[in-house]
């Protein structure tokens, strides 16, 4: 009779990673976590029983709507929940020296001698639009560690760029 073999697999949990965040950026997922669980929730929840009472669900616009939209507010309050619960808050205030995450920087582009000022942010937070650059980016790389009065070279998609760094605060 042969014996059968039986291979033994062992999966090792890892730890999750924390996710550096400033205290503002945290606040916002709170705030908007807080936001979908007391209003937007409920709000859904009353839509999507009104849109029963008006009968045959195959053809009820209102009900289909109010189902997708439950359904995109439970997976946005899942993710929240997963970034807090992950969330490495950091004082930013308490920081000084060279760049690191949470460092407001000004820059002023060696081309153009146009200034820039960001603020080096964890990536749930990241807004180029309002200068929040995420911390994985080009740039954001390029700077940490960096001095005032250094100059960087950044690929983007446009080619190389330069920057001069004029200021390091952390506020």
């Amino acid at each position: 009779m042969a014996h059968m073999g039986c291979d033994l697999v062992i999966y090792v949990k890892r730890p999750m990673e924390k996710i550096p965040m400033t205290r503002r950026g945290f606040t916002a997922l709170d705030e908007e976590l807080k936001q979908l669980k007391s209003v937007e929730r409920p709000a859904v929840i009353r839509a999507i029983s009104e849109a029963r009472e008006h009968g045959d669900l195959s053809e009820n616009a209102e009900y289909h709507a109010a189902r997708e939209k439950q359904s995109f507010i439970e997976g946005r309050v899942k993710e929240l929940e997963a970034l807090i619960s992950l969330a490495e808050v950091i004082d930013v205030a308490k920081l000084t020296g060279a760049i690191k995450f949470g460092a407001t920087v000004v820059l002023v582009d060696e081309e153009s001698n146009e200034e820039k000022t960001y603020q080096i942010v964890g990536e749930s937070e990241a807004d180029i639009e309002r200068n929040l650059l995420n911390i994985r980016s080009p740039l954001a790389r390029a700077l940490i560690g960096k001095e005032e009065g250094d100059s960087v070279e950044v690929k983007t998609p446009g080619g190389t760029r330069g920057y001069e760094i004029l200021s390091i605060r952390y506020i």
